[in-house]
């Protein structure tokens, strides 16, 4: 693979992979505990939990300090809606 090639892939897929977030349908848990680890794990840090509208409200931040409310079905554990904090 020549270096272009390379530094192109590298530089097109590396600002991608930096802001990962949850997406709808991710499936996170119907409890804090999972829920809250599976979000860590998309790069979204929760710091608050309620109950939203029949649905369970995630209020986390993304690795660049963005806050995000991630609305979680209390039934399945999937991520139904994502909105900004803004």
């Amino acid at each position: 693979m020549s270096k272009k090639l390379l530094l192109a892939l590298t530089l097109t897929v590396a600002p991608i992979s930096a802001f990962a977030m949850p997406v709808i349908g991710d499936v996170v848990g119907t409890n804090p505990t999972d829920a809250t680890a599976a979000l860590a794990e998309k790069g979204c840090t929760v710091h608050e939990f309620e109950a939203e509208g029949g649905k369970i409200e995630a209020k986390c931040n993304d690795e660049a300090g963005k806050e995000w409310e991630v609305y979680i079905d209390p039934q399945s554990g999937a991520v139904v809606e994502i909105k900004d904090e803004d």
